[in-house]
């Protein structure tokens, strides 16, 4: 496979503009940095997170720019307790032809849901509700760190130890090199995680290294298609055994999946029988096979950009 790539993660969380420069006709208080914007007392759990971003107060501080739909930078406040938070209005969506049932905020949310599940909690707590512009995703801002050793183009044929091979990357007219990712459980769970939702869009800028070893996956509105549309830079375990917690992980998520199921249950909430069914026919499949699942040949394994 050959890619052009660059190797940089997080880019679009780097990049906020503020409320006056966007137009929005809100107080400017600036990127996510040390300007005040960013709150001091943050939610210390997953449940107190999700309290926050669906019952707190919602101020929109930017606009996240090179965006592909409307993503806003803000605040979320409550009982004492405040957080940045990204927020995309469903009105901010593109109409994709591919996924013309729900929404992009729902899947995300259904993603989430689907991470919970797990046990791995790779997603940053989000929820649906209204906002300042309608309905939309309300997602935890994750502060990511400065550097990260995820991804990286070689001048090789083969990947070192430690890291394993996505494809070819042209770098720069007639010179190519290897773009690898690194063999990290982190990265292995995501890509796990991904198979059962179906994302199409596994960009490197979408990995959020975070602290305490923390790794966050974000953008998930183009998954949980009952087509097979996985497109993803974590390809380096395709046909491998899955490990035993990934198979003990999908058993779980089966069982959540049956009729009647919890999972199964919110997942209707939010996309269609016939997706939830999919996801269900997706976590057979990989407990079936036992293995990573390697690229169809039928649709772009890679997305693009890649990162």
């Amino acid at each position: 496979m050959y890619v052009r790539a660059r190797t940089d993660t997080a880019a679009e969380r780097d990049d906020v503009t503020t409320s006056d420069e966007a137009g929005l006709g809100t107080t400017a208080a600036g990127a996510p940095a040390d300007d005040g914007a960013t709150p001091a007392t943050r939610p210390v759990s997953a449940a107190d997170a999700v309290r926050l971003l669906t019952e707190g107060e919602l101020t929109v501080r930017g606009r996240i720019r090179d965006a592909s739909n409307a993503a806003l930078y803000c605040t979320v406040a409550l009982d004492g307790q405040e957080a940045a938070c990204v927020y995309k209005p469903v009105a901010g969506e593109r109409p994709l032809w591919d996924f013309p049932d729900g929404t992009l905020a729902e899947r995300e949310v259904a993603a989430y849901e689907v991470s919970e599940a797990t046990g791995w909690s790779l997603v940053p707590p989000t929820v649906l509700r209204e906002g300042p512009y309608g309905e939309g995703m309300c997602q935890l801002w994750i502060e990511v760190l400065p550097e990260s050793d995820l991804l990286a183009l070689v001048d090789a044929e083969e990947p070192e130890p430690g890291w394993k091979a996505i494809g070819f990357a042209e770098v720069e007219e007639g010179r190519t090199a290897l773009l690898v990712h690194a063999d990290d459980v982190r990265l292995r769970r995501l890509a796990v995680l991904d198979a059962v939702i179906n994302n199409a869009d596994r960009k490197g800028g979408h990995l959020l290294p975070a602290d305490g070893e923390r790794l966050y996956g974000i953008d998930h509105g183009v998954t949980f298609n009952v087509e097979n549309k996985l497109r993803t830079l974590l390809w380096g375990w395709a046909g491998e055994t899955l490990t035993d917690e990934a198979l003990d992980v999908l058993r779980g998520l089966r069982e959540g999946l049956g009729e009647g199921g919890a999972l199964a249950l919110r997942l209707g909430e939010l996309l269609t029988p016939a997706e939830v069914g999919a996801t269900r026919a997706r976590v057979e499949a990989l407990l079936a096979s036992g293995r990573h699942p390697e690229p169809s040949g039928e649709w772009p394994a890679i997305p693009w950009p890649p990162v």
